[in-house]
C-alpha cells in the first residue's frame, strides 16, 4: 500500500509543476495593492490635515476640503459647519473602509491562492485568517462593498442638494443590487454546505 504522505511529497512532473508554480504570477498585483493602500494612507492623512487646519480657521484648507467632498452651495462657507465636518468624515470613513478591504485581499487572497503565511501562532494574527478560504473571503467582500456603498450613499444623501433625481434613484438602485448580490452569495455558500455535510454523511 503507498503512502499517501510519500505520495504528496514526491516531485510534481514538469507541466504539472509549471502550471502549480503560475500563482506566483499574482505576487506583482498583491503587491501593487500595497502601494494603492500606501496612497489611501496618504489621502487620509492630507484630508484629516486639511480638515485640523479648517477647525482652526484656514480659509484655504476649508476651500480645498468643500472643492474634495464636492460640496456646492449658493455661498460658499467661510467657516466649518456640520455639513462640512460630516462629509469630510464620512469620506474619511469611506477611505478606511477601502483600506480594510485592500487589506481583506491582500492578506486573504494571497494566504488562499498563492502560499501559507505561516502566521499560526502568531499574537497579532487577524482573527478571520484563521479559517479564510474563497467562499468566507467573497462573503467578507460583500458585506465590505455593502459597508462601503452605505457610506457613498450616506453621503450622497446629506449632500442631494447637488445632486439630480436620477443620480439618487440611480445610488439606491446600485447599492440595493449590492445588498442582493450579497445575499445570493451568501445563499449560495450555505446552499454549498450544505450539500457537502450531506454528502459526507452518505
Amino acid at each position: 500500500m503507498t503512502d499517501p504522505v510519500k505520495r504528496s511529497s514526491s516531485p510534481l512532473r514538469p507541466l504539472p509543476a509549471l502550471i502549480f508554480a503560475s500563482r506566483w504570477l499574482q505576487l506583482p498585483l498583491y503587491l501593487g495593492l500595497i502601494v494603492a493602500q500606501a496612497v489611501y494612507v496618504i489621502h487620509f492623512l492630507v484630508e484629516l490635515t486639511h480638515l485640523v487646519e479648517a477647525a482652526f480657521g484656514s480659509s484655504e484648507a476649508l476651500q480645498k476640503l468643500v472643492t474634495s467632498i464636492g460640496y456646492k452651495v449658493d455661498v460658499p462657507p467661510t467657516s466649518l459647519n456640520e455639513t462640512v465636518i460630516m462629509l469630510v468624515v464620512l469620506a474619511l470613513i469611506d477611505v478606511v473602509m477601502i483600506s480594510n478591504l485592500l487589506i481583506m485581499v491582500i492578506v486573504g487572497g494571497y494566504e488562499t491562492f498563492v502560499s501559507r503565511l505561516g502566521l499560526e501562532g502568531q499574537r497579532d494574527q487577524p482573527e478571520w485568517l484563521s479559517h479564510v478560504n474563497a467562499s468566507v473571503l467573497k462573503v467578507k467582500l460583500g458585506l465590505s462593498i455593502i459597508g462601503i456603498s452605505s457610506i457613498h450613499l450616506l453621503k450622497t444623501f446629506i449632500n442631494a442638494d447637488n445632486y439630480t433625481d436620477r443620480v439618487l434613484i440611480a445610488q439606491t438602485a446600485i447599492h440595493i443590487a449590492f445588498l442582493l448580490s450579497a445575499m445570493a452569495i451568501a445563499y449560495t455558500d450555505r446552499l454549498m454546505e450544505g450539500h457537502g455535510g450531506a454528502s459526507g454523511k452518505h
